[in-house]
Order: C-alpha cells, then sequence, then structure tokens
C-alpha cells in the first residue's frame, strides 16, 4: 500500500508540477531573451527547452527503462547505488535508484579513454562519430511546439514554447533525421574492426530501409492539414469533426484518428531508426556486433544518451502531429473561459495557461516514451531479414496506398469528417485484430498436452527446430 501511495503521489503531484514549473520557466526566460534582442525568445527556449527539459527527461529515462524492466521481469531493479562517506542517514539513502545516474555520468568521465591502434589513422572520424549520431537528433527538437502563444508582460510580448517556426517544418525533420546514420556509418568504419563495420553496415541499411516509410507517414498528415509547420498542425486539431452537445465537447480532430495508419507507419519507422529492441541488430551482443563497440568513456556515453534523446524527440513529434499536441481533448476553451476571461480568478495570469498547457504536453511525451519502453522490453529482436522485409515489403506498400486513400477522401470531403470515419474503422479494425490474435495463441496453448511445447507435423518438438542465430537473437539489449 505504501507503495502504490508513493507512485500516486509522483504521478499526480510530482512530475505533472515539475513539468508545470519547466514550462514556466521558459516561458519567463524566453520573454526575457525576447526583451535582449529580436528573436531571442528561441534562444531561451533551447536553453530550457531543449537543453534542459529533454536532457532531463533523457537521462532519467536510463534509469527508468532500468526499472520497467526490471517490474516486468518480476526483480528489484537497480537500488544499490549509495554514497558511502557521511552520516549514518546518508549511508543508507537509495532514493529509488536516482543515485544510479550520477554514478554512470562519473564512471563514463573518468573510465579509460580507450582508441584502438587500428583506429589512430583514423582518429578525427573516430571522435567526429559520436557526435554526428548525438546532435541530429538533439536539434530536430527546435522545429517541435511543446505550449501555446500567449501574450506576456506588459509589453505583450507573444511568446510559444518552440525554438523556430520554420516554414519547411516536417522538412526540417526528414532532413536532419537522416544525417544520424553518418554517424553509426562512421563508427563502424573508423574503429578498423570487422564486428564494429558489420554493426555500420547493419545500421545504415536499417535507416535507409524506414526512411521512405517515415516520410510516407507524415505525407498523409500534410495533405489533412495542407501545412508541413508543425505548430499550425497542433493547432488545427483543436477543430471537432462532430460535436456531440451544444458545450465545448465532441470529437478531436486529432492525427491519430484521421491518420492512424499514417501513426503506425511514423511510429514503427522511426522506432527502427532509434535501433532499439527489437530493431536493434546493429547492437546485436549476442553476436559480439554494434558499432561503438571499440568506444568507451564519454564517447560510448554520447552514443547511449542519444538513444534516450530519440526516444523523447520520438514521442514530441508524434504528440504534436497525432495526439493534439498540447492541447485537452475536449472542454479545453470552456475551462479557459471559466478561469481566464475578464473577471475570472487568473485573469491577466496568461502564463500559468501557458505552463497549464505545456505541462498537459509533457505528460502526452512521457506516455509515450512509456509505450517505447514498453515495446523494447516486450518483443524479442527481429531477424536481419525480417527487419528488412518488414521496411520494403509491408510499410512502404501501406504508405503508398494510406496517400492514395488519404488525397481521394480530402479531396471528396474537406470536413474530413469521411477520413475519419475510415481512420477509426481502422483503429477499430487493428484492436480486433489484437484481440482475436490474443485469443488464438491461448486456444492454442490450450489444446497443446505437452505443457506448452509444441509439436510440428511430424511430433518433432517444434522449438527443436528453431535455428541457433534465431534463439540467440531472442536474448535483449542490454544498454
Amino acid at each position: 500500500m505504501k507503495r502504490i501511495l508513493m507512485v500516486l503521489f509522483w504521478m499526480v503531484l510530482v512530475i505533472p508540477g515539475a513539468f508545470f514549473g519547466i514550462s514556466a520557466a521558459a516561458y519567463w526566460v524566453a520573454y526575457f531573451f525576447e526583451g535582449l534582442f529580436r528573436g531571442g525568445a528561441g534562444v531561451g527556449n533551447i536553453l530550457v527547452l531543449v537543453l534542459a527539459a529533454v536532457m532531463i527527461v533523457a537521462t532519467l529515462l536510463t534509469l527508468a527503462e532500468r526499472k520497467w524492466s526490471a517490474a516486468m521481469q518480476d526483480r528489484v531493479g537497480p537500488n544499490r547505488a549509495h554514497i558511502e562517506a557521511g552520516p549514518t542517514f546518508i549511508q543508507k539513502m537509495r532514493l529509488g535508484g536516482l543515485l544510479h545516474i550520477p554514478a554512470d555520468v562519473l564512471k563514463m568521465l573518468w573510465k579509460e579513454d580507450f582508441m584502438p591502434a587500428g583506429a589512430r589513422s583514423n582518429r578525427f572520424l573516430f571522435n567526429l562519430a559520436p557526435m554526428l549520431a548525438f546532435a541530429p537528433v538533439f536539434v530536430l527538437f527546435c522545429v517541435v511546439p511543446a505550449g501555446p502563444m500567449i501574450t506576456l508582460g506588459e509589453q505583450a510580448r507573444k511568446i510559444a514554447l518552440i525554438v523556430s517556426n520554420p516554414d519547411f517544418g516536417l522538412l526540417y525533420v526528414f532532413a536532419i533525421a537522416s544525417l544520424a546514420v553518418y554517424g553509426t556509418s562512421l563508427a563502424g568504419w573508423s574503429s578498423n574492426n570487422k564486428f564494429a563495420l558489420l554493426g555500420g553496415v547493419r545500421a545504415s541499411s536499417q535507416m535507409i530501409s524506414y526512411e521512405v516509410a517515415l516520410g510516407l507517414g507524415l505525407v498523409g498528415m500534410m495533405m489533412t492539414f495542407s501545412t508541413v509547420r508543425l505548430f499550425d498542425m497542433t493547432e488545427a486539431q483543436t477543430q471537432y469533426l462532430w460535436k456531440f452537445t451544444d458545450g465545448d465537447f465532441g470529437l478531436p480532430a486529432w492525427g491519430i484518428f484521421l491518420q492512424p495508419v499514417g501513426f503506425l507507419l511514423f511510429f514503427a519507422a522511426a522506432f527502427a531508426e532509434t535501433k532499439r529492441a527489437p530493431f536493434d541488430v546493429p547492437e546485436g551482443e549476442s553476436e559480439i556486433i554494434g558499432y561503438f563497440v571499440e568506444y568507451s568513456g564519454m564517447r560510448f556515453g554520447l552514443f547511449m544518451i542519444s538513444e534516450f534523446v530519440e526516444v523523447v524527440v520520438l514521442a514530441a513529434i508524434c504528440t504534436a502531429i497525432f495526439f493534439g499536441g498540447w492541447h485537452l481533448p475536449f472542454g479545453e476553451k470552456a475551462l479557459y473561459a471559466e478561469l481566464f476571461t475578464q473577471g475570472k480568478v487568473f485573469y491577466g495570469h496568461q502564463w500559468i495557461w501557458g505552463a497549464f498547457l505545456g505541462s498537459i504536453f509533457w505528460l502526452k511525451v512521457l506516455a509515450l516514451c512509456w509505450v517505447q519502453l514498453l515495446i523494447r522490453w516486450t518483443f524479442p529482436r527481429f531477424r536481419y531479414d525480417q527487419i528488412q522485409t518488414l521496411g520494403w515489403k509491408m510499410l512502404l506498400p501501406a504508405g503508398l496506398v494510406n496517400v492514395f486513400v488519404t488525397g481521394a477522401l480530402v479531396l471528396w470531403d474537406p470536413s474530413l469528417r469521411w477520413l475519419a470515419v475510415l481512420g477509426i474503422a481502422v483503429l477499430v479494425a487493428i484492436v480486433a485484430l489484437a484481440t482475436l490474435g490474443t485469443g488464438g495463441e491461448e486456444a492454442a496453448h490450450a489444446h497443446d498436452g505437452h505443457g506448452g511445447h509444441g509439436a510440428d507435423a511430424h511430433g518433432h518438438d517444434a522449438h527443436a527446430s528453431v535455428p541457433a542465430h534465431v534463439s540467440g537473437a531472442i536474448a535483449p539489449s542490454t544498454h
């Protein structure tokens, strides 16, 4: 009971309160820098949103992944790091495993910075590879809107929680995301190690194969809202497809209802580009393969933290495009009218409203991060040929069909209602297929008379026929 209350305390008060504080700080820092020079709001958002918020969430995810994997595998998880010096009560503090984060940082900073002799001839490229893997992912967040535009201060400055809102928003995402392949390829090649080279080749071919599906997954959203700006896409999702009452209640025009296939395509392709299980063949520990196998210290740390930054950025982009961004599904206008209009409780304090909606955005991001952790510790590693088949033979045709169908329905019904009908039908079909699939597996196990060990048509043990390289690939990635 005590543990449940502690979890509820964190989920209801601490985490939303922290995101509210971060969003409020971002608004006021952006307001301050905008007063110093024109365009300074973007600099303030870089300092708070990109350098602080994204990095803090990504760093905490390193612990959250260990905790979540431990919960799924019914074990304790990280709780041994502690401070041996000082009073007894300090030595007994574990802080829920939080001390593992500074312990990891200190270990990477002080670990021997080893460079193999074969890589010294490519020293520049060997050092450049971790930066090329980290920087493109890090700057992707610059076009992601994390809060609404509000009016602040006596100067009535218009401030939004976004670093930049260019006309080429999604094109920027495609262009910068594709640069990450250079970091993995250079890491494998410059290490002068055959296993590292194989990991780099795997990573590059996997990332290239999913680039087309990643782009096609968002083309439908571009056609639906007639824009490539992420901020405009988020604002367009405030309208209702159908209103169920005369008040502020109805089905919102969120991308997940209009483009469920596009969401699945983009999420699967972007998840594959993070190189996390089940798409982690470039880091196949069971085969002693990894494009960063020769890296140590903070060079390895850049590769590792870039993986978690990718998780946060992927969740943020999906939130902005498919889940309404910072908007509530319904009741947002009524809530604003009740609390922030003239004569109401918070009239004149627009920053409270902006920070509240900003915290909604970050809570959605956190939920999608949790989904990614759930997938990472649920599915075993795919074989390399299965990954290529999924990218070229399944996601690519599905993306092309989705673009054609979306274009036809948008031209036929600009109100987007028929597109929403198709989208909701697809969502219902996905849930039904998932439910029926689970029932089929349970029925198969129920008819199995050997305690779950199946047999093939010739009466042999089915597990015995699994090739060694497949059974060995079931071991999940450890980092």
